[in-house]
């Protein structure tokens, strides 16, 4: 390590100091086929020119959702994004802007913050917002940490039909610090009540549900809810799609302690999957363990109205086993867009993406289910996504389709549900994109 300043003597004390013989023995937890051993062999230098023609070269090999028909999903979806979303966040001072480090000189940034805060307050039904967390599945790791650090217990309940993804960075967060993780099997498309009936007692931290979970499916918050709170030291945690809260309660009325989600839908692109941002809402009580930024309004001294960083000490984040948590920042230029979106669309226009979506993808999904060798894989109800099985393999139909125009959704066999296809179907769709795309798989059945 040449470009370190350490010296080797330096580097053996250290070594020895954790516990180890050499820099190879901290690189044991990496399967081999990922270590490097040969050089680099990187190009040669090229001219502005060449490099311009070779990313242009590279970037045709995509093929992006304005060039085919979309059905893709799982956790990010092909939504209308009004072009006034990318004039506001391409404009110089939120573009180019780092988090402000003396962030009260930046009122401009902290007065978007402030909005999009409230903006998802009144989206969730909960009594404040952080600033945004990295996405959805680290504000679910976030979310089980506070609950963890509040009441001091050591079992966590989640939904199976939890993002598979969302999981695995669960896992990578909470599973060092000890707490058991249940994870509650599901019933007809939702979480299975008697056996989470079972599983609470009160030893248990956190309940941890997704809705519309990861099958699409809509959770019976009103049934779960006095279920969990049997327990009155846990907290219930809903994961949701922002734009079903235009259609459905949102968790603040089944008393939902912390309400978190990934937000691409609202105004940010697909961008082959990130960068994307997570929302984060709580109760009143746990606003002081909110990770992450938090913006205030207050007066100044000639009673102009201001912003400020609030209700936490500055630089907190750094104290170790003290923080809250380690993010010190927000995704900003994500939640503007999320902003300028949500003030663009108002109410009127997002609860119509929300009712178009719906009523689109339950076309469908009747259409698909009347096609031989088809077949529904629940009847519960869901927002804009939900699975069929497929007579043949789900990675052969996303083949034959993507040679014909069509994303056909998410293989998710991969994740344990066998001969399954994830379609989501978003305002975009026309009908007559989705009549052409159940001809096709009813075509698909045919040759079977």
């Amino acid at each position: 390590m040449p470009f370190i300043s350490n010296t080797d003597k330096q580097r053996t004390q250290m070594l020895e100091e954790i516990g180890v013989t050499s820099f190879q023995d901290l690189l044991k937890g990496i399967p081999e086929d990922l270590i490097l051993t040969d050089s680099l062999t990187l190009d040669k230098p090229l001219s502005e020119i060449e490099v311009t023609r070779k990313v242009k070269e590279l970037a045709s090999r995509n093929i992006n959702t304005s060039e085919v028909v979309s059905f893709l999903g799982a956790g990010i979806y092909d939504h209308f994004i009004p072009a006034a979303v990318g004039y506001v966040i391409g404009r110089p001072e939120f573009y180019s802007a780092y988090t402000p480090y003396q962030a009260e000189v930046s009122q401009g940034t902290l007065q978007f913050i402030y909005e999009y805060q409230t903006l998802i307050c009144e989206l969730t039904g909960m009594d404040a917002s952080n600033a945004s967390m990295y996405d959805g599945a680290t504000a679910c790791a976030e979310a089980l940490l506070l609950a963890l650090r509040h009441n001091k217990k050591k079992k966590v309940i989640i939904s199976s039909l939890l993002h598979p993804h969302f999981k695995e960075v669960i896992e990578t967060y909470i599973t060092p610090l000890g707490p058991e993780i249940i994870y509650i099997p599901q019933k007809n498309g939702r979480i299975d009540l008697e056996m989470l009936q079972k599983e609470i007692s009160d030893d248990v931290s956190v309940v941890l549900i997704p809705s519309p979970n990861f099958l699409g499916v809509i959770e019976d918050l009103g049934s779960i809810e006095p279920i969990l709170h049997e327990n009155k030291r846990a907290l219930f945690i809903v994961s949701t799609d922002p734009l079903s809260l235009m259609l459905f309660n949102p968790p603040g009325k089944y008393h939902a302690d912390i309400v978190v989600g990934e937000g691409q839908v609202l105004g940010n692109k697909q961008n082959l999957g990130g960068p994307l941002f997570g929302f984060f809402a709580v109760d009143h009580k746990l606003i002081r363990k909110m990770p992450g930024r938090i913006v205030g309004a207050t007066v100044d001294t000639n009673g102009q109205k201001g912003y400020v960083l609030t209700l936490q000490a500055r630089e907190q984040h750094i104290r170790r086993d003290k923080a809250t948590s380690n993010i010190c920042t927000n995704q900003s230029l994500c939640a503007l867009a999320a902003t300028v979106y949500m003030v663009l669309m108002g109410k009127q226009g997002l609860r119509e993406v929300a009712e178009q979506s719906t009523i689109k993808a339950h076309y469908l999904f009747d259409r698909i289910c009347r096609i031989d060798g088809f077949d529904s894989v629940n009847n519960s109800p869901f927002f804009k996504e939900f699975a069929v099985k497929t007579p043949i393999p789900p990675s052969d139909i996303l083949s034959k389709l993507e040679k014909k125009g069509y994303f056909a959704g998410v293989d998710i066999s991969k994740y344990g549900y066998e001969d399954q296809l994830l379609i989501a179907v978003t305002e975009k769709r026309t009908k007559a994109e989705l009549d052409s795309f159940a001809d096709e798989l009813e075509n698909i059945g045919k040759e079977v």
